[in-house]
């Protein structure tokens, strides 16, 4: 039975994420006005007497936003290489 290697999916995850949290938002220049993010710390805001806390999810994604399109890329990169691993030998 082969061994599968996980490299591909924690690639895509590493270009996945970053990138859904910049389209919802969350950009390393803070909450994008008018953005899903922007909506969601209204909300989260609303729900704590005015305050977003640390460690919420609004807080912990815009901690993730992306810094840049270089980031992206090569996170994207990453991503492609991990997914042409495939199956690696049983090392048993």
């Amino acid at each position: 039975m082969p061994h599968r290697q996980f490299g591909g999916a924690s690639g895509v995850a590493v270009a996945v994420v970053p990138a859904g949290l910049w389209a919802l938002g969350f950009t390393s220049a803070g909450i994008a006005a008018g953005s899903v993010a922007a909506k969601m710390m209204s909300l989260t805001a609303l729900a704590n007497g005015g305050q977003v806390a640390a460690g919420s999810l609004v807080a912990v994604a815009q901690s993730l936003g992306v810094p840049n399109a270089v980031t992206a890329a090569l996170s994207a990169t990453g991503a492609l290489i991990g997914g042409l691993q495939g199956d690696a030998p049983d090392p048993n």
